[in-house]
């Protein structure tokens, strides 16, 4: 592991280091996340920098490079801090499929409250133990079930696309909220004048009409990966 990866994982991993040199510190590794979490909340992960992170706790950058390298270290942090470990009052109630239900429902209630995390969990990286526990949570709700370890390993990263997905089209619809009815509408005007030519959509978006504008993607989306799940572990265990 290099040099820059080491740094990551002990900071992420292992005892929470204190600076080497210099008086008794004033903050620690928690409250530098947490202070990145609030800009990147309001103002997103642009926003987010050694500078500003300094400024809002009161002291320099370079005493901020005592304690984290660099905004790549920065970030890593605030991510496992912002997801944070998995609720433990919420973990192995019910069967599978309520553990899973449970589980991409306070996901999805993480990503929503914290959206700047969508860019910061793009491509291989280094996880914190926070953001590790979700996925051996996932994981173990599936013990028993017949599921070889890579499915359902796989089956954790099927849910969290999901949860992904729906919240990208959440941010993208703005403070407006339901992307689904933006989506919904939109298309309704392109229909009236060029429904012809596409009959089976024209038709699809009357349905949806009657559902008074709700965003069902969120829970039918959810509710077929899970019926795909209940397909394969009955298939398993016969």
């Amino acid at each position: 592991m290099g040099g820059e990866h080491a740094e990551l994982v002990r900071l992420l991993w292992g005892p929470r280091p204190k600076p080497a040199r210099g008086p008794r510190p004033k903050f620690d590794l928690d409250r530098i996340a947490r202070a990145g979490i609030e800009i990147a909340d309001s103002e997103g992960l642009a926003e987010v920098s050694m500078q500003r992170v300094a400024a809002q706790l009161g002291v320099t950058k370079m005493a901020l490079y005592r304690y984290v390298p660099g905004k790549a270290e920065l970030v890593a942090l605030m991510v496992d801090a912002a997801i944070g470990p998995y609720p433990a009052a919420k973990a192995g109630r019910g069967g599978w499929r309520e553990q899973l239900e449970e589980w991409a429902g306070q996901l999805l209630t993480v990503f929503r409250q914290h959206p700047w995390a969508l860019d910061a969990t793009i491509g291989p990286r280094i996880p914190g133990p926070g953001e590790l526990s979700w996925l051996e949570h996932a994981i173990s709700a599936l013990d028993g079930t017949g599921l070889s370890g890579a499915e359902r390993m796989d089956a954790a990263v099927l849910l969290v696309g999901h949860v992904r997905g729906i919240t990208q089209q959440g941010r993208a619809a703005g403070p407006a909220g339901n992307p689904e009815a933006q989506l919904g509408s939109i298309l309704g005007d392109l229909m009236r004048t060029h429904g012809e030519r596409f009959p089976a959509l024209t038709r699809a978006l009357a349905s949806t009409a009657q559902s008074d504008g709700q965003d069902q993607a969120w829970e039918f989306g959810l509710q077929r990966i899970l019926d795909g799940l209940a397909a394969l572990i009955d298939k398993r265990t016969r």
